[in-house]
């Protein structure tokens, strides 16, 4: 991948639409038409929902778009307080019955709780079409205020809180992937013919003490871009925990995914953590692509290590936190695929907005337009 921009930062933090106008190609030519992409976008959802159920046995639930403030169920997506939900009030009865509610930014702590509501025995799990809003994030290429995901929890037992069986639900999510690949291939040929590499077949599994020791004179995202250069599609394992140069390789909220339980790298040396990220190179952006977050969810041991960690264990009064120290919310395994995003990937686009009509900037869709990068308005 000769002239790659290993340098580049990726994601929230790029803050800058200089720097952006720089990694947007100038040498774009979309591969199919805005009409062919909705029919591509139609057959890829209905095609990778489907997989998803079949290989983690899920079937799919109604989701929320609004929860009550109070209850503690909206995801705060990290834990340095820098991403902040849309707060509103609803009168309501002329103010009798008010609700103080919230937009959901993701629905991790609501699939937990729903998996009771819906009555799923182990092995079993819930998948949903989420919609949310997080309006903190910088406008870039790959981040939107608008986020659509498959959102998929699934019941656990005690036996399952492992890297082995975190890997295969992984190999069993990039099997759907790597499926959705082929098909869509194979019912617009254009796409397979393109300049572009495929995917690969199989992803390469690191922990994030792996990549630092790697690259340990580079930025977390740096160091992302790094190891795609080696491995074009890799899942990240271990993300939240202090690395060995006193910082996470991100940082993880504490009420949801496990990572403080001590596990080993294939090396045998010691790490942290049943989560991870799957991350592709990008071949249109040349920029590190994220397609999902998931993991192991934490049980009442581990959620009370990751808020002490994050001096949040005043949450512990909270609903939400209180069903997990108590055992009414289910061992689970969950994650948020990126639906926009994987679809950006699969359909060979350079820009989100070719895929999801949401909000941008001007001074975004102008540079996009000179570009022959035609955000959907």
């Amino acid at each position: 991948m000769a002239g790659d921009k290993i340098a580049d930062l990726a994601g929230p933090g790029i803050g800058d639409y200089a720097v952006l106008e720089g990694i947007l190609p100038d040498d774009y030519d979309p591969i199919l038409t805005p009409k062919e992409t909705q029919m591509a976008i139609n057959k890829l959802r209905r095609y990778i929902m489907d997989g998803l159920n079949s290989e983690l046995n899920l079937i799919r639930v109604e989701s929320p778009l609004i929860v009550d403030r109070d209850s503690g169920m909206n995801d705060m997506l990290d834990r340095d307080g820098s991403r902040t939900p849309i707060d509103f009030y609803i009168k309501n009865d002329h103010e009798k019955n008010p609700v103080n509610a919230q937009v959901v930014q993701a629905a991790t702590k609501w699939k937990r709780w729903a998996l009771n509501q819906f009555g799923f025995e182990v092995g079993e799990g819930l998948n949903t079409d989420m919609r949310a809003v997080r309006k903190d994030y910088f406008l870039d290429h790959d981040h939107s205020a608008y986020v659509d995901q498959w959102d998929w929890e699934k019941v656990i037992t005690a036996e399952d809180m492992n890297l082995d069986y975190l890997k295969d639900t992984v190999k069993r999510i990039w099997k759907v992937l790597k499926g959705a690949e082929v098909y869509i291939h194979g019912e617009f040929p254009a796409l397979k013919g393109s300049k572009h590499p495929n995917l690969p077949d199989e992803l390469k599994f690191l922990h994030a003490e792996e990549i630092l020791e790697m690259f340990p004179d580079l930025p977390r995202k740096q160091r992302e871009t790094a190891v795609l250069q080696k491995y074009p599609a890799v899942f990240i394992i271990g993300i939240g925990w202090p690395l060995a140069d006193g910082y996470p390789h991100e940082m993880r909220a504490a009420d949801y995914d496990d990572w403080v339980t001590p596990t080993t790298t294939p090396a045998g040396k010691p790490a942290h953590g049943l989560n991870g990220d799957i991350l592709v190179w990008n071949h249109v952006t040349k920029r590190r692509h994220e397609l999902t977050s998931m993991g192991i969810r934490v049980n009442a041991e581990t959620l009370r290590q990751q808020l002490e960690i994050s001096n949040q264990l005043d949450s512990l009064e909270l609903p939400y936190h209180k069903g997990i120290v108590t055992g009414e919310y289910p061992l689970s395994i969950g994650g948020g695929i990126g639906q926009s995003r994987t679809l950006m990937l699969l359909l060979k686009r350079a820009h989100l907005g070719e895929i999801s009509v949401t909000v941008w900037p001007k001074i975004l869709r102008d540079m996009c337009a000179e570009k022959n990068i035609h955000v959907l308005q």
